[in-house]
């Protein structure tokens, strides 16, 4: 992972960067020389300074980069611009040159923030590691080292959770089952987090119905992991609560996936690894919340044991449910889990995620989390969290013709809808587990959880969407 410094000194010897919104380079860090070799380049290059441009002059004594900002850069352009950074320079160390900006720790948090999360990669299976040059120390040169300094040590353990929960996602499911998972989890009370892991006996006698139900045909006996944080210990009741999807393989049971991506299914417990991930960093940053974190952990096989279409099971809660697919189960595995989380612990405001549903990705693909709720209060919170780390929530509609889509002739209820409106049908599932009087949203993380392509600050595979908002939400 990639080091950031800071020092209030010229560097030598390193790559140098410099940050403009102008297409003439303004700094007191070249010498009259440097700055007329510079000046000169640029306009050969015809430089506009547009948001992520990059001109790179040699012939010096040693190797400058100048960055365009665009006219008016925001945090998330500056983000952009650590990002493309990251990928531009292949020195293995560099000194970063802020733009003359009024709100200079910011921008350099940001740039930083950009750097740090577009340097991850998962190469753990690789026997031979790449042997490519890479940025590895980059420097911020300024005036107040201790206020930047200060707000990065209070960013970074916010995107070592991102990369956490990309590398989570990204393991592979013999290498992540429930057992192993869970084990990651108890690692965690080092941080400040108190763990508590329910085992299959236990799940049984508390009655997770519907939960044992998805893992019954596995091998690989199933967990609930309960995570808590105390930031006020004055206070008794939590303020907010997570539920996290944790299937760490979906085949689909019995209802048996097609072959072909079915490899991607692996990734089924990203909901879970946020929600994890996020834990371990509001343990980290000692917010002032009181935050209870759920999830649970199954595989989802087919085998002689495992739950048939047509099966009826009985959840936590009482209510029946008859099973049409067993490849709709991620929806199964959370209404326990929200059912449980204020049953036991009162919670009144919760936010599960999960990505539960292919018609939710048909419908926003890789740019937006499918949002449920029924509450405005909290989907607004929810959005602006969203928006002011770019991590965008697009709100999808729930009402009572969507909810009767999943009455059943024979139970309390069926867990699929039919072929329309499969992601509103799902988040109506959910709210039948959700008691009068808790505030609850449902974010649908289906298509945001991985990128086919790389983005500026997210190498292309796993993302870890949802660590960045859900801090934001609690702070």
């Amino acid at each position: 992972m990639i080091t950031i410094n800071f020092k209030k000194e010229i560097q030598k010897n390193v790559v140098q960067i410099f940050a403009t919104n102008k297409p003439e380079l303004k700094t007191n860090c070249l010498t009259p020389a440097q700055k007329k070799y510079v000046a000169q380049a640029l306009k050969q290059c015809d430089f506009k300074a547009k948001e992520g441009e990059i001109v790179s002059v040699l012939g010096l004594e040693e190797k400058i980069l100048v960055v365009g900002t665009g006219e008016c850069p925001n945090r998330t352009a500056f983000e952009k611009i650590g990002g493309k950074l990251a990928g531009a320079i292949k020195d293995e160390k560099a000194a970063y040159y802020p733009l003359n900006a009024k709100n200079l720790s910011e921008e350099i948090n940001a740039v930083a923030t950009g750097l740090f999360l577009a340097s991850f990669k998962f190469d753990k299976y690789l026997s031979k590691k790449k042997n490519e040059k890479e940025l590895k120390d980059v420097t911020f040169v300024c005036e107040d080292i201790k206020g930047a300094k200060k707000q990065f040590e209070e960013t970074k353990p916010i995107l070592e959770s991102v990369c956490f929960a990309r590398a989570l996602s990204a393991e592979p499911a013999n290498h992540l089952t429930p057992l192993i998972f869970s084990k990651l989890i108890e690692k965690l009370a080092d941080t400040g987090l108190e763990i508590e892991i329910l085992s299959l006996k236990e799940l049984k006698s508390k009655k997770f119905g519907m939960l044992l139900s998805v893992a019954q045909g596995s091998q690989n006996e199933p967990k609930v992991a309960i995570m808590k944080w105390m930031g006020n210990p004055k206070k008794k009741t939590f303020d907010i609560g997570f539920v996290g999807k944790g299937v760490t393989f979906d085949s689909g049971g019995i209802s048996l996936k097609p072959g072909a991506g079915m490899g991607d299914m692996k990734q089924d417990m990203t909901g879970a690894a946020v929600v994890v991930s996020s834990m371990r960093s509001f343990a980290l940053r000692k917010v002032k919340n009181n935050v209870i974190g759920i999830v649970g952990l199954v595989e989802n096989m087919p085998s002689g044991s495992a739950t048939r279409p047509g099966d009826i099971v009985t959840s936590l809660s009482g209510k029946t449910v008859e099973i049409l697919n067993t490849d709709a189960e991620g929806r199964l595995v959370l209404g326990d889990c929200l059912w449980y989380m204020q049953q036991v612990y009162k919670v009144k405001k919760i936010i599960d995620l999960a990505t539960l549903t292919g018609a939710v990705m048909a419908a926003l693909g890789e740019e937006y989390a499918g949002l449920f709720s029924y509450d405005d209060k909290l989907v607004e919170e929810i959005i602006s969290a969203g928006k002011s780390v770019d991590e965008e929530v697009w709100r999808l509609p729930m009402n009572k013709a969507y909810d009767k889509m999943i009455d059943s002739d024979i139970a309390d209820m069926k867990n699929i809808g039919g072929r329309l409106a499969g992601g509103s049908t799902a988040a109506c599932f959910l709210h039948r587990f959700i008691k009068e009087g808790t505030s609850w949203a449902h974010l649908d993380i289906a298509g945001v959880d991985k990128y086919e392509k790389s983005r500026p600050i997210t190498p292309k595979g796993a993302t870890g969407w949802g660590v960045r908002l859900l801090n934001e939400l609690v702070k």
